[in-house]
């Protein structure tokens, strides 16, 4: 069991996190319950209130998490320096069984949460409120999750022993281990670097012909195999060693704390992406979304096609 200043400071903020969500959950299940917008009585006059609350309170956890998760990230780097054998955030997330389900849930629900910001803002420009009920709806599912996730997180603190070894990024992300990483990791190049650049065209090409739907399938798409080939290729190149393939370290200030700058950028072109295929947006909000979706998505691109490209250009090999 651990209990560091960062530790305590996640419990806090997750504590006051349960008691808000669950005073927007009480009003949500009412609402989604008992709203009807085509009566005028008290009862609804009083459930709108609530609703404005609730947004209110999903607001502000949502613009906190954000940050929290970075903090998260934060700590769990400044762990790896009291748990024997790792040398990273890596390493600290492997400790327990309950890290890598943690990590994924933290980031599943800043998408749906971000996404029920985007359908709120969509909501609020009518006067007859057409999302409510559904945006609500959402929220229940989006408390669970959250509960899950804090309750995850306090299990994992609470697992975690500084007496016992742990795997270094080196042996989690090794090419030689029998895992699926090991797998992804020893995948041809050409195999990840065509399928990357290959969705970004078609990305180019729905973004021209304004499809929305297949729009957001490749930005999923996109999410997913940038998210692989950085950890297989592109990071090899940041940190210019060919048998280091952490997603982590690229967090730490020997590189600049560029992973920081990537995972946000890529983050926010691929919410924009995949929230216009599933929000039924006015066409100007449509087009704004396309917009700012492609100019983080070409970020990400451009900034990690520098690396390879820079190393090979001061040295005349590829790694």
């Amino acid at each position: 069991m651990l209990f560091t200043p960062e530790i305590i400071t996640l419990y806090i903020i997750n504590i006051l996190f349960v008691v808000f969500a669950t005073i927007a959950f009480i009003n949500a299940l009412k609402i989604v319950r008992h709203y009807d917008a085509n009566q005028t009585t008290q009862k609804q006059y009083e459930l709108e209130k609530k609703s404005y609350l609730s947004a209110t309170i999903i607001k502000f956890i949502f613009y906190v998490k954000v940050p929290l998760f970075l903090f998260f990230i934060y700590t769990l780097d400044n762990l790896s320096s009291l748990l024997p054998g790792a040398m990273c955030a890596a390493g600290v997330v492997s400790a327990t069984s309950y890290g890598t389900p943690l990590l994924f849930l933290k980031i599943l629900n800043l998408y749906i949460f971000a996404f029920w910001i985007a359908l709120n803002d969509e909501d609020m420009k009518y006067e007859h409120q057409p999302y409510l009920k559904k945006k609500f709806l959402l929220f229940c599912v989006a408390y669970f999750l959250l509960i899950v996730e804090i309750v995850l997180e306090g299990v994992m603190f609470f697992s975690m022993d500084v007496n016992s070894v742990v795997d270094c990024c080196g042996a989690i992300f090794s090419t030689t281990s029998a895992t699926y990483m090991a797998e992804i990791l020893g995948a041809a190049p050409s195999l990840l670097l065509s399928l990357f650049y290959g969705i970004f065209v078609l990305m180019l090409l729905f973004y021209t012909l304004k499809n929305r739907y297949i729009y957001a399938l490749l930005n999923i798409l996109y999410l997913i195999i940038a998210l692989i080939t950085l950890i297989a290729f592109f990071g090899t190149y940041i940190y210019e060693l060919p048998t280091h393939h952490c997603p982590f370290c690229l967090l730490q200030s020997d590189y600049n704390y560029i992973g920081y700058f990537l995972y946000i950028v890529l983050f926010v072109g691929t919410f924009f992406g995949f929230v216009i295929g599933v929000i039924d947006f006015k066409k100007e909000e449509t087009i704004k979304r396309f917009r700012i979706s492609l100019l983080y998505d070409t970020i990400y691109m451009l900034i990690v096609s520098y690396y390879p490209l820079s190393y090979y250009i001061k040295n005349g090999v590829w790694l």
